[in-house]
């Protein structure tokens, strides 16, 4: 089993020290990548399903990985996730490529639909047609990384007679805990990613993957679905849980730190799974 970090954009990694510090020692323990995650605009005042404070700081995603690139040598760099119906797909694609050479091909490129209708309102981007917009967006994004003369004729998004190097092989995780979701990672990603699932919710999602893999027809060249799960941050991590999970069939546990937490407390919550955990599975 591999190990993430999450959180490595908010709370206390919002500040940069703090951030590299914390990414330096994750990669001394043995942690294998750092997930940052992304709103652009969160709800004021609070309404669920929202789980941020309208004040609670996030830097960007991207930003924020590539400053952590050059502060690590050799721990992959993940974005847990970006919202892409919500980016110009070109322009977002762009920035990726150029983070994925910054850091050495070590960066993994998460992606969800979306969740929270105002902050797409405050964007202005279609609420309902977020998943569409995702699958469309993905597809274009892939045209001008890989074709030698890329072109794309989608719903949302068309082009043509145009370049964007360097191109780029990188791997995708989609997340969400929904049939639309489950159908998106089987069919067009490296990995599926499930956010806040407890031991029981990711059984019983990862039963569901399995149904709709019977239904789906993955392309072969996508090999196995890897699977990345962050617990809830109040469930503590044992050896004996990382293996329960392990069990499941989950390759990846991605953990998320109390959002309470001051710098000592996360060196510590990062040490702890070093050395009790990951040196030990």
């Amino acid at each position: 089993m591999k190990f993430g970090l999450f959180s490595v954009n908010s709370s206390v990694c919002s500040f940069p020290e703090v951030a590299a510090r914390t990414a330096r020692l994750a990669e001394e323990a043995g942690f294998e990548s750092l997930w940052a995650g992304e709103h652009v605009v969160l709800p004021d005042p609070q309404v669920p399903p929202s789980p941020m404070a309208p004040h609670d700081r996030i830097l960007d995603p991207i930003v924020s990985l590539t400053f952590l690139a050059a502060h690590t040598r050799q721990i992959r760099l993940g974005t847990g996730i970006i919202i892409l119906p919500q980016r110009n797909p070109l322009v977002l694609a762009k920035q990726l490529a150029s983070l994925g050479e910054l850091s050495g091909g070590r960066f993994i490129f998460g992606i969800g639909a979306g969740y929270l209708e105002p902050e797409f309102r405050a964007l202005g981007i279609p609420f309902e047609d977020r998943g569409a917009r995702t699958d469309d967006y993905l597809a274009a994004m892939r045209a001008i990384w890989s074709q030698p003369k890329p072109t794309y004729n989608g719903r949302f998004v068309s082009f043509e007679g145009v370049q964007a190097y360097p191109q780029c092989t990188i791997p995708v995780v989609v997340g969400g805990h929904t049939p639309a979701a489950y159908r998106r990672a089987i069919r067009s990603a490296n990995g599926w990613y499930g956010f806040a699932l407890d031991h029981t919710r990711t059984a019983q999602c990862l039963s569901e993957i399995g149904e709709e893999l019977k239904r789906s027809n993955r392309p072969q060249e996508l090999g196995d679905l890897e699977i990345s799960v962050t617990p809830p941050w109040r469930e503590s991590l044992t050896l004996e849980r990382a293996k329960q999970y392990a069990d499941l069939g989950v390759h990846r546990l991605i953990m998320m730190p109390p959002p309470y937490f001051d710098e000592s407390s996360l060196i510590d919550y990062v040490t702890r799974i070093g050395d009790m955990v990951i040196g030990h599975i």
